[in-house]
């Protein structure tokens, strides 16, 4: 799959719960792999006051990804 093909699915948990959209990827260049999922574009999460605390509310570890198809579905966050 290319990563292109990640922008705009739907993100819903394991239980059903709808989290959000893709809306940027972060890549981790030195393991070459997805590190987290976006679901605020960056421009939006670099104006906020808490760029930390929006950052966290607003992403999901890609290590939480369990299947991506039509949509993709993570792992409930514990």
């Amino acid at each position: 799959m290319l990563l292109s093909e990640l922008y705009g699915k739907p993100i819903i948990t394991n239980t059903g719960q709808r989290v959000g959209y893709v809306e940027e990827i972060i890549l981790d260049f030195e393991s070459t792999k997805v590190s987290s999922l976006l679901l605020v574009k960056m421009d939006d999460l670099m104006r906020a006051n808490s760029t930390k605390g929006s950052l966290s509310k607003n992403s999901v570890n890609y290590g939480r990804v369990k299947n991506v198809s039509e949509s993709i579905i993570v792992g409930v966050e514990r």
